[in-house]
């Protein structure tokens, strides 16, 4: 008897890990959205893992302001936006629109596209500058003649947010591949 309860309270348990796992998952590693981010990913030609670090890493997928004035799930600068709306021919954008999560990770994804392509496909140079400005990624890249790593980025919150987003990155490609590829 004391065997058949043993077997019991191991296929339970075994039956019990997916729920677990999705439940600890959901308090450390956070997946909203992944429709959205899926489609995003396609249409800007992005790792949708990249995309899901930068939420998490900007909101933790709670779309709330920043004391800095930043919007939504990939925070978004309003100013930032309104560039992001010009140049993509947008032609009713408001600000209040970021509130929206499909329409914020539209414009952080346009962003990170934008970005990357400004950088040459430089993943840690896009990231700095979507967590530390243009202007100052430029700066730097001048001052290290085109040489550039992460430990160059001389901000310690912009380099600590880089780095984070990389292992965010590679977290979300482990735990949700299948969910973000479709």
């Amino acid at each position: 008897m004391a065997l058949v309860g043993t077997l019991v309270v191991a296929l339970s348990v075994v039956l019990a890990m997916p729920l677990l796992r999705r439940a600890v998952n959901d308090l450390t590693l956070p997946l909203h959205y992944q429709d959205v981010i899926r489609q995003q990913a396609a249409e800007k030609h992005l790792d949708p893992a990249l995309i899901a670090a930068v939420i998490y890493a900007e909101s933790k997928f709670d779309p709330r302001t920043s004391s800095a004035g930043a919007l939504g799930l990939m925070q978004i600068l309003p100013q930032t936006a309104q560039f992001l709306a010009h140049r993509s021919g947008a032609t009713s954008f408001t600000t209040a629109d970021l509130a929206t999560p499909s329409v914020n990770i539209a414009y952080g994804s346009y962003y990170l596209r934008y970005l990357l392509n400004e950088y040459r496909g430089s993943t840690v140079l896009a990231l700095a500058a979507y967590n530390g400005g243009e202007a100052n990624v430029s700066d730097w890249l001048a001052r290290e003649h085109g040489r550039f790593t992460v430990s160059d980025i001389p901000f310690p919150e912009t380099r600590a947010y880089v780095v984070r987003v990389m292992q965010f990155r590679l977290r979300y490609r482990h735990t949700y591949g299948a969910a973000l590829e479709g």
